[in-house]
């Protein structure tokens, strides 16, 4: 009898784990609605899918198979990548560093640089709300390794690509027609 017992309370708790379990699965946010805005499950972190590149090394700038390529405004793209050829055959290591993002990969930024830079007003000069930033809309790109924002800053007009702000020498944006003037730099992403 204690046997039975035993086993009918080790399968409620059983049960009642796996409804618990189930509450929970139903009322995490999925990656659709933490995109959206919602807050991402705590156990959750961006991935390739939100355009997660790894700065260090980059990616191609020709991943098109890669959501941080792939999700790119089509125009920024094809001059992106015409530059990049042409960077290349000029001996020029071109990466990207980082492009499309998602809305909750950008407010996960926002967030570190929050507890990096020590406010919200500081981390502004880097990191802009997923409202404010060109990432999340594919209207901007990283690109890494010094020669090679050193080979766009130089040649990039030639492209329409333009270094936007002057305390981030990886970051441009398609801001004029190709072979047309950049417009000035603005300090930093706030302006």
């Amino acid at each position: 009898m204690l046997k039975k017992k035993a086993a009918a309370a080790l399968l409620g708790l059983v049960l009642l784990g796996g409804l618990t379990a189930g509450l929970i699965a139903v009322t995490a946010p999925s990656r659709d609605e933490a995109a959206a805005g919602e807050m991402w499950p705590t156990d959750t972190v961006p991935g390739v899918e939100d355009g997660v590149v790894d700065e260090v090394d980059g990616i191609s700038p020709f991943a098109d198979h890669l959501p941080a390529i792939a999700k790119l405004e089509p125009e920024l793209r094809a001059a992106m990548q015409s530059a990049a050829h042409d960077a290349i055959a000029d001996g020029v290591d071109f990466v990207v560093t980082s492009g499309w993002r998602s809305a909750a990969y950008q407010q996960s930024l926002l967030d570190e640089a929050v507890v990096e830079y020590g406010s919200a007003e500081a981390a502004g000069e880097f990191v802009l709300t997923p409202e404010e930033s060109r990432h999340v809309t594919g209207e901007a790109v990283d690109i890494g390794r010094t020669d090679a924002n050193s080979w766009l800053s130089q040649h990039g007009s030639d492209y329409g690509l333009c270094q936007t702000y002057a305390n981030e020498m990886w970051h441009f944006e398609l801001a004029t027609g190709p072979g047309g003037d950049c417009p000035a730099q603005l300090p930093d992403a706030h302006g």
